[in-house]
C-alpha cells in the first residue's frame, strides 16, 4: 500500500483571526508561557537524567527558560552505541514499506494533532514568528518525512535489468554500524531530517539535538516513538559539542556523519574520522551542510522594487540566521541612490522584537572601519532578549572581511559598482568568500546576464 502513496507538499496554513489553526497555536503558546519542560537523555526505552544539567532559554525573553536537558558523557553515549548497533540488524532487514510507514505516521501526526505543539514549541525556543515557524516545524518537516518515505520505496523498485538467462536484483541495505546525527539550532525541520531520512533507509542513528532547539527536537523525537518507531533505532543524547563528536569519531562502530553547522566544527569531525580511519569497521560516510555567504547581485536592468523587497525579507527574515540569508550584495552605482532610499525606507518599517549582543563585534567593528559606513541599525542589546537592530552597511572595499566572513545576524552590507563593470564584479563575487552554499538573487532583466550568472557554481540560486 505504501508504494502506491501520493506525497505532495503540505500547504502552508495562513493563521488568520479566528481561524482553526491559529486558536490551537495561541492556547499551544499559553500552556508553553512561563513553564520549564524536563527533558532526559533517551536510550532504547530509558530515560536517562544525568547530573549534567543544562537549560534551553528563550532568545527574545532570556529569563524563560523553556527547558531543562541532561548532557550524555562519553560513558552513556557509549551505552547508546552498543544499543544501537545490536538494534541495527533488525531493523535493516524490515522491509523499507514498513520503515517508511511509520514517517508517514509522523508526518501526519504533525500535519494534524501536533502541529500547534511542535510550532508552539519551535517559536518560544528558537524566537520564530508563527511563518516562520510553519514553513519550518511543519511544512518543510511533513515534506521531508513524506517524500523521503516515498522515495526510498522508489529507490527498492528500480531495478536493473535482466539479461538472457539471469536475473539482476538490487538490494538497499543500511550501514555496517551506526549514524551520528548532528543538528543545528536554527530549524526545526534540519534536526528531523538529518536522524530521520538515515533511519528510514534502515541505519540507527545517534541524534544529537542542538541545545537552543531542544524542546522542539524532543517533541519531534517523541512523536517518531509514538508513531511506531522502534526503541535504539534514534537514540535522543544532548551532549557537549567535542565529547559527543571524540566519542563518536572514536567508535569502531561508526558509520556515517550526517551534519549541519559550522565549518570549524565539520572540520574538526572529518580531521577525527581521518585520523582513526585504521580503527573503523568500514569507511564511515561523512555528509555536511555547512555555512555560507549569501549575495544580492543587482543588474542596471533590474526591477529596484523586487530588489528591495527580496533583499529586506532575505537579510532580516529569522534575524538572518540562516545560511540563505542574504549578508552581501552588489548594486550598480546608477541604481544605488534609488535603491538605497528605499531600502531605508522599509528599514524603518521593519517590526522586532525583544532585545542580544552576539553580532556586536561585527557592528563595532563597521563603526570604526574607514571602509565601512552604516546607514540604517547599528545597535544592539541583551537586557532582556538577544536583540541585534537590523542592519545595512555600506562598503567602499569589497574584500573586505565583513564581505568575506560568515556572520549568522541580521546585518547586509551593499557594495556599489559602476553599472558597466558587471561581469567583473561577477567574478569579483566568486572570489571573493570560500563559501558557495546559497547565492539566490540575481536581479536582471537582461538575457546577456542571465547567461553571465550561470557561468558560476553555485549550490542554490535564483534569477
Amino acid at each position: 500500500p505504501c508504494a502506491a502513496v501520493e506525497v505532495k507538499n503540505e500547504p502552508i496554513l495562513g493563521f488568520k483571526e479566528g481561524s482553526k489553526e491559529r486558536s490551537e497555536l495561541e492556547k499551544a503558546l499559553q500552556n508553553l508561557k512561563g513553564k520549564t519542560e524536563e527533558i532526559p537523555c533517551v536510550i532504547g526505552n530509558e530515560e536517562v537524567w544525568t547530573k549534567d544539567v543544562r537549560y534551553q532559554l528563550s532568545p527574545f525573553n532570556h529569563s524563560h527558560k523553556v527547558s531543562k536537558f541532561c548532557y550524555a558523557d562519553k560513558e552513556l553515549l557509549n551505552k547508546a552505541i552498543e544499543a544501537s548497533v545490536a538494534a541495527r540488524r533488525e531493523w535493516d532487514l524490515k522491509p523499507v514499506a514498513d520503515r517508511a510507514q511509520i514517517f508517514f505516521k509522523a508526518a501526519d501526526i504533525i500535519s494534524g494533532p501536533k502541529r500547534a505543539e511542535v510550532l508552539a514549541k519551535t517559536m518560544i525556543g528558537q524566537g520564530k514568528t508563527v511563518v516562520q515557524a510553519e514553513i519550518d516545524a511543519a511544512a518543510e518537516l511533513i515534506d521531508f518525512f513524506r517524500f523521503n518515505a516515498k522515495h526510498a520505496i522508489q529507490l527498492e523498485q528500480q531495478q536493473p535489468l535482466d539479461s538472457d538467462g539471469s536475473t539482476n536484483t538490487m538490494l538497499y541495505r543500511g550501514l555496517e554500524g551506526f549514524v551520528a546525527a548532528v543538528a543545528p539550532f536554527n530549524f526545526t525541520a534540519i534536526g528531523g531530517n538529518l536522524a530521520g531520512t538515515p533511519a528510514i533507509m534502515g541505519n540507527v542513528v545517534l541524534w544529537k539535538p542542538s541545545d537552543t532547539a531542544m524542546s522542539a527536537s524532543y517533541a519531534v523525537y517523541k512523536i517518531l516513538r509514538e508513531s511506531g518507531l522502534p526503541p535504539n533505532i534514534i537514540q535522543f543524547v544532548p551532549a557537549d559539542g567535542p565529547v559527543f563528536g571524540d566519542t563518536i569519531t572514536s567508535s569502531e562502530h561508526l558509520a556515517g556523519i550526517n551534519f549541519t553547522g559550522s565549518v570549524p566544527t565539520f572540520k574538526r569531525l572529518w580531521k577525527q574520522v581521518a585520523q582513526n580511519l585504521d580503527i573503523y569497521r568500514n569507511f564511515p560516510r561523512v555528509a555536511g551542510e555547512c555555512g555560507g555567504k549569501n549575495f544580492h547581485f543587482v543588474h542596471k536592468s533590474a526591477d529596484v522594487r523586487s530588489v528591495v523587497n527580496g533583499t529586506i525579507r532575505s537579510a532580516f527574515e529569522y534575524g538572518g540566521q540562516k545560511c540563505s540569508a542574504c549578508s552581501r550584495m552588489y548594486v550598480p552605482d546608477s541604481l544605488w541612490p534609488q535603491i538605497k532610499q528605499e531600502l531605508l525606507d522599509v528599514h524603518k518599517q521593519i517590526k522586532v522584537g525583544d532585545s542580544f549582543s552576539r553580532i556586536k563585534g561585527w557592528l563595532e567593528h563597521a563603526k570604526t572601519s574607514p571602509h565601512l559606513k552604516i546607514i540604517a541599525g547599528g545597535n544592539c542589546d541583551n537586557k532582556k532578549g538577544y536583540f541585534v537592530e537590523p542592519t545595512i552597511i555600506e562598503t567602499t572595499d569589497p574584500q573586505e572581511k565583513i564581505m568575506n566572513e560568515e556572520i549568522f545576524g541580521p546585518i547586509l552590507t551593499v557594495y556599489v559598482y559602476p553599472e558597466n563593470d558587471y561581469k567583473k564584479v561577477l567574478h569579483l563575487i566568486d572570489n571573493t568568500s570560500p563559501y558557495a552554499l546559497t547565492g539566490p538573487q540575481a536581479y536582471t532583466l537582461c538575457p546577456d546576464t542571465h547567461i553571465c550568472v550561470l557561468e558560476f557554481y553555485i549550490f542554490n540560486i535564483h534569477l
